[in-house]
Order: C-alpha cells, then structure tokens, then sequence
C-alpha cells in the first residue's frame, strides 16, 4: 500500500493532481487507514503512471477515461483503442501543420526587417496588421 505522497513521488504526478483524477472517477477512491490516510494500490499506482504518460502524451482527460474503461476488459476490440489514438494522432498531425505555417511567417516577417529603431522595424509592422501576412494562419 502507498500513501499519496508515494504514489506522487513513484509517478510524478502532483498530490492534488491525484486527487483531481480520484474526482474525476479517473483512478478509484483509495481505501482508507484507521488514520483516514488514503492507502493506493499497486493497481492504482499502475493506473495513474498509465494516466501519466496518456497526459504526456497530449490526449485529453475524456480519450484517457474511454481508453482506461477499455483496458479494464480485456476481450474488448483493439480497433477500439485506435480509433482513439489515430484521432488524436489527427489532432497532432494538424496542430503540427498549424505550428508550421506560424514558424515560416514568422521566419518570413523576421527576414523582412533590417531596422535599427522600433519606429521603422518590419516586425511590429506586421505584427500591426495583419494584411501583410504572407497567408492565413
């Protein structure tokens, strides 16, 4: 049995991170000592390193809910969990294209700006309207 310093201390996880999780039904509500200490398990130290490395990975607290119902039965499909990686995968995929776009007008912006002083700098010009960007972003 661990106590929620050491499951936070085992995981990273931050203590009101840990009891955010148990809130939101995420990791189930540990027993209790005769002290009223929450008391974990080694299956909820498992449950939150997997919650952990889901949130690092970027996918959000309701992809992370549906995948851990999933892992809770094991004869369920796997497609199952696919479909929720690829549409997160799909979500990466486009922020990344976004990100793209932003770095080559900024690169853009920048290349176009040899001033010396701020009232002729290329930069806060553009930055000031917005016409004079190359595309949408």
């Amino acid at each position: 049995m661990f106590s929620i310093g050491e499951l936070s201390r085992r995981t990273g996880v931050k203590i009101p991170t840990i009891r955010y999780y148990e809130q939101m039904g995420l990791i189930a509500a540990p027993e209790r000592s005769p002290g009223n200490q929450r008391r974990y398990t080694s299956d909820e130290l498992q449950r939150l390193s997997f919650i952990k490395h889901a949130r690092d990975l970027g996918l959000t607290i309701d992809a992370i809910r549906d995948l851990a119902e999933l892992s809770e039965d094991p004869d369920k499909p796997c497609a199952d969990a696919h479909v929720i990686a690829g549409a997160h995968l799909t979500h990466i995929q486009e922020k990344i294209g976004r990100l793209q776009r932003l770095e080559k007008e900024l690169q853009r912006i920048l290349s176009r700006c040899d001033a010396v002083h701020v009232g002729d700098c290329r930069v806060i010009e553009a930055l000031s309207d917005h016409a004079q960007c190359a595309e949408d972003h």
